[in-house]
């Protein structure tokens, strides 16, 4: 069984469909612990109508906070706290998939980040990136600090068209493994996710 973490260089940036990619090709578990902006829809729910597979077990989130901010500020305005002692694993032998909230450095608490939750499940990370003005620069940077506080790095996912400039600038700067490049779709559906899924290499 093995567990890999999904964060981004930000929000927005597709680690949900990177998810729904990854859950697919590994017939893997899904699991989003903190959801913010739930007036917005749920990452689970999309998750759920794009996976294909028998094997998948969904589980429900730990936190769902209405507002589209960070967390530990979502959870103020609706006077909680998320508390790192509740953050815990769902049950399961199966492979995992943990889908963070925003990128690794988004605060959960006054004490605690994202990031942190891949450590404290002992998964390895999965960085998402995708290609707008500063990309480059904000994915050097989370792949600097995910290499350099000793998180489990277990590749990267390209998300969207990419100059090959562009990405060739990314994978110049350490080694990282290419773990899939999803391309953009108008329309998003099982048999796109099925798709993808097959070109994933993990």
């Amino acid at each position: 069984m093995k567990r890999y973490f999904v964060t981004g260089i930000g929000t927005n940036v597709g680690k949900t469909i990177a998810s729904a990619v990854l859950t697919e090709a590994l017939r893997a578990d899904y699991w989003k612990p903190i959801q913010t902006g739930e007036e917005m829809g749920r990452d689970t729910e999309i998750v759920k109508s794009l996976i294909s597979n028998d094997s998948t077990k969904i589980f429900d989130e730990i936190y769902l906070l209405k507002e589209a901010v960070s967390p530990n500020l979502a959870a103020k305005l609706e006077n909680l706290t998320i508390e790192w002692s509740k953050l815990n694993l769902p049950e399961t032998k199966n492979n995992l998939i943990i889908e963070g909230a925003g990128g690794p450095l988004v605060p959960i608490n006054d004490e605690n980040y994202v990031i942190e939750l891949a450590k404290k499940f002992d998964a390895e990370v999965i960085l998402v990136a995708t290609d707008y003005l500063g990309c480059i620069n904000h994915t050097l940077l989370a792949i600097e600090y995910l290499m350099a506080n000793d998180h489990k790095l277990a590749g990267i996912i390209f998300n969207g068209e990419f100059a090959p400039e562009i990405e060739q600038s990314i994978c110049n700067y350490k080694p990282i493994h290419v773990i899939g490049r999803i391309p953009h779709a108008e329309t998003m559906n099982k048999e796109f996710i099925i798709e993808q899924a097959q070109k994933i290499k993990l």
